[in-house]
């Protein structure tokens, strides 16, 4: 029994921590991983019970390793997929973020880059922005002082900062493109910020979107406030 419920509890971590890395490297396709998650789930509560099994029944074989060594394995099976579950039921199923809805940055180096992705490169449209205005009321245009040459500079510099593969830059046009690549899944999702001169007033807005998924469990919003911050701290600089 002892080396059953090891055994079990170890098939529940490696079905969430697997799925992942199998992905990001191609070796399954992302229904497979995603359908790891919920027999990790399963195999989890499976451990966990055989565990119990085994300390009211057989006592004797229980050690503390074994045990807690099965419990952190189970829990962590258990709790990821439903922690993701929780995060996807609080945010709205979108993937496709920008602090300017009725005239999104478009997306112009990154676009040939995006031909294979199940997330065509247009904007998704009015009933996205709905979701958006609702759960992240706080996304708007940005007002800077700086000339259009400094912030281009300063987005470049915060791009790399924060580790992203910067794509494209365009003084002329106000234009920065960039990737993230997440590290567990290996998600390609891209970020472009377009700087509009008028006046004395520089105006920012950024669009970051998914290439694949239909819900992005919030990290879109996450990305923009993350550039947001680190430009910020660029220019204070």
């Amino acid at each position: 029994m002892k080396i059953l419920v090891s055994l079990v509890s170890l098939i529940a971590f490696l079905l969430v921590l697997l799925p992942g890395p199998l992905y990001k490297f191609g070796v399954v396709e992302l229904g497979t991983a995603f359908a790891g998650f919920k027999f990790g789930v399963y195999a989890g509560g499976a451990a966990l019970l055989l565990l119990l099994v085994q300390v009211i029944f057989m006592r004797k074989t229980v050690t503390l390793g074994s045990a807690a060594t099965a419990v952190i394995f189970s829990a962590i099976a258990i709790a990821m997929p439903l922690n993701m579950m929780n995060t996807a039921k609080s945010v709205p199923p979108i993937h496709d973020i920008s602090t300017d809805l009725v005239n999104p940055p478009e997306f112009i180096a990154i676009a040939p880059l995006r031909a294979d992705a199940s997330n065509p490169v247009e904007y998704a449209g009015e009933e996205t922005a709905v979701q958006q205005r609702k759960a992240y009321p706080e996304l708007a245009t940005l007002n800077f002082a700086q000339s259009k040459t400094d912030l281009v500079k300063a987005t470049e510099q915060a791009v790399q900062n924060l580790g992203w593969e910067l794509v494209n830059t365009d003084i002329s046009k106000g234009i920065v493109e960039a990737t993230e690549t997440t590290a567990w899944f290996g998600f390609k999702d891209d970020v472009v910020v377009r700087i509009n001169d008028e006046g004395s007033e520089r105006f920012v807005d950024i669009r970051s979107k998914s290439r694949v998924g239909r819900s992005d469990l919030g990290k879109n919003a996450e990305r923009i406030h993350t550039l947001i911050n680190e430009l910020n701290a660029v220019l204070t600089k």
